[in-house]
């Protein structure tokens, strides 16, 4: 007798508790897939900025205090430089106090040249030099609020108390910016009334082996200054910005390592409660001519069936979650475009789900398919 009709008829016997391991054994990689997702996102977004060329500058005493725009045509004199602007974070929100836009003004005559990878259309940029409330806005947010080149916005200030009128007149493409709107420095100065200083500096070496030179020749130039300054290769920046952030990574991961193992206790429980029940039946296979290997076999693959149903239906809870992040989380702002299911923490799960109810099987298979079937069949009668 082939096994595998027998492994589905044994599974569809107890219908219920074979739909409430599943289920289970579900919650469990959905768990983990939403509590990894965001670490795993935080480590891709590490990696992509490991090649690039961009130094960031901010102030020595913190992020919270401005530096002289003036330092950009300097820092643009030292060898190595290509191109420089400063960045100006204007925090806001868009008609919901949910609505979380993080808009930056940079200077739109080098945004091109040291944002290559943001797929800014040479047209649109164009345009943004021409139109003084122009912006820029990643595609990602135009499809969050149906917004159109040519639309006109009005962003409400968080930290400063204006609202600003804006045209959209390009997008920015590629992966989802650090800002997802990005204007220009003279029209964020002139309606904050402080112009000549920036949140940060950016600048663009030729070459990734010229930024620990060029990072120290910056902060040397504004060295005993009023303003000094601390520069870094933008990964070593990212790093330092979600430093504080790694207790709570870590807590997310040892939350989804207790929430996996505490699920593969219950699943292993009830996998025992099965094989218990099935004993007698177990004996008469196996004095009908069924090896014990054969009986072994045909328990463990039920339990990696369940397992990888279970995975399967997890891994696409997860997915259909995270991907409704930017509707039900905009108060992330474009960080939640960036937070999705990713195929590793996917893998990881079903092989998670798989593990748990192969396991959970074959340890009692294991104890049953040793027992004397002499002494199960005498318990029969």
């Amino acid at each position: 007798m082939k096994l595998l009709p027998l492994v589905l008829r044994n599974l569809l016997r107890n219908r219920r508790r074979t739909l409430l391991t599943i289920l289970s054994i579900a919650v469990s990689v959905f768990m983990f897939g939403a509590l990894m997702s965001l670490p795993t996102l935080i480590d891709e977004v590490l990696q992509d900025r490991v090649n690039s060329v961009r130094i960031i500058t901010s102030a020595r005493t913190g992020m919270s205090y401005p530096l002289p725009s003036s330092y950009a045509a300097r820092i643009r004199r030292l060898p190595h430089v290509e191109a420089v602007t400063g960045e100006s974070v204007f925090p806001a929100t868009y008609r919901d106090p949910k609505d979380l836009v993080p808009a930056a003004a940079m200077d739109p005559t080098q945004i091109e040249a040291i944002f290559s990878d943001f797929d800014i259309k040479p047209g649109e940029a164009e345009e943004l030099r021409r139109t003084r409330s122009g912006v820029l806005v990643g595609t990602e947010l135009m499809k969050l609020f149906h917004w159109h080149v040519g639309d006109n916005l009005i962003l409400h200030g968080i930290s400063y108390p204006i609202d600003l009128q804006l045209k959209i007149v390009g997008t920015l493409g590629g992966k989802v910016p650090p800002s997802a709107v990005l204007m220009r420095q003279d029209f964020l100065d002139e309606a904050l009334g402080r112009p000549g200083t920036v949140t940060l500096i950016f600048t663009k070496v030729d070459r990734s082996d010229s930024i620990p030179a060029v990072a120290s020749a910056i902060d040397a130039l504004f060295a005993n200054s009023s303003a000094e300054t601390r520069s870094e290769s933008e990964v070593g920046f990212a790093r330092m910005a979600i430093k504080n952030y790694r207790i709570l990574f870590d807590g997310m991961k040892f939350v989804a390592a207790i929430v996996v193992f505490t699920i593969a206790l219950v699943a292993g429980n009830t996998a025992s409660m099965a094989v218990r029940e099935r004993r007698h039946e177990l004996a008469i296979m196996r004095s009908m001519g069924f090896t014990r290997g054969a009986v072994i076999s045909s328990l463990t693959v039920e339990g990696s069936l369940i397992g990888l149903v279970s995975g399967l239906v997890g891994c696409a809870l997860a997915y259909g979650i995270l991907r409704l992040t930017p509707h039900l989380a905009r108060s992330l702002g474009p960080l939640a475009f960036r937070i999705g299911f990713l195929p590793k923490v996917a893998f990881e799960g079903l092989v998670i789900a798989i593990a748990i109810g192969t396991v959970s099987t074959l340890i009692p298979a294991l104890v049953e398919g040793h027992r004397e079937i002499s002494a199960e069949l005498r318990a029969i009668v």
